[in-house]
């Protein structure tokens, strides 16, 4: 639960922004972005949901990860805003029990400055990460930013194929999703860039600087932490991978069938 000064200043930010909107909520095609809005703080949610509708999103809101697991089940989204700490289940909890069944691109809110907080939001697979209080304007930005991220890019370049194989992994670009067999791998949005950058290129090296991308963390330090988390994911032994090889001096290849 976030504190009342926090609350306070957050929601003073988010509902100057949305008032200082002239004219009325527009009228949004059936093919606007839908967003599920999960917080406890009831005030929070609508002032979210009115600034992200006046931005062209359609938004449904929850206000327990009971309730948001509900209509996880019954609706698509195109992404999610989800607070952390919230009575009951939380959202660290919600997230993981998402990411066994759907990668829908997670946008965590926290009123914590903890920074282990936001590393465990990106080990369970949550795509961004943002501490209150915030600009809305900056939440609509991120948001724009992880739904881009998960859908491949359409035209030039390489021949992108539908999946592709190694050993018993089965990866599907236009999903972004990772089996084994029947289970789905939980990814986060970092890795499925690096999965679409390898395996575009067919067993083929790629640069640590094309891989360190422009996504939340990404830069080429934390390139090799990044490789060595998705290791642990697809290899029996990560420190001796057998399909995820460094290429000495120049970056990593994965080896495909």
């Amino acid at each position: 639960m976030q504190s009342a000064e926090t609350e306070g200043k957050t929601e003073a930010k988010t509902e100057s922004k949305a008032e200082s909107k002239a004219g009325r909520v527009p009228e949004l095609s059936d093919d606007a972005p839908h967003i599920l809005v999960v917080d406890d703080d009831r005030r929070l949610r609508a002032l979210l949901a009115k600034f992200l509708t006046e931005n062209g999103f359609r938004v449904t809101a929850a206000a327990s990860a009971a309730e948001a697991r509900s209509m996880s089940e019954h609706f698509v989204f195109d992404a999610l805003v989800l607070d952390v700490m919230m009575p009951g289940e939380n959202g660290f909890d919600f997230a993981r029990w998402l990411r066994t069944r759907s990668q829908v691109p997670i946008l965590m809110l926290t009123a914590r400055a903890d920074s282990q907080d936001r590393v465990t939001g990106l080990e369970i697979g949550a795509d961004d990460y943002l501490p209150k209080p915030f600009e809305p304007r900056e939440l609509v930005l991120r948001l724009a930013n992880i739904m881009r991220r998960s859908t491949p890019a359409a035209g030039g370049g390489d021949v992108l194929p539908d999946i592709i194989r190694f050993g018993p992994f089965l990866y599907r670009f236009d999903r972004g999703e990772l089996r084994r067999g029947e289970e789905l791998i939980r990814l986060t949005e970092r890795e499925r860039e690096m999965l679409n950058l390898l395996g575009r290129r067919l067993g083929g090296h790629v640069r640590r600087e094309e891989l360190a991308g422009t996504g939340a963390g990404g830069n080429e330090r934390t390139v090799d932490v990044q490789i060595n988390r998705l290791r642990r994911k697809i290899e029996i032994d990560p420190a001796n991978p057998v399909f995820l090889q460094t290429v000495r001096g120049i970056g990593y290849r994965l080896i495909v069938e």
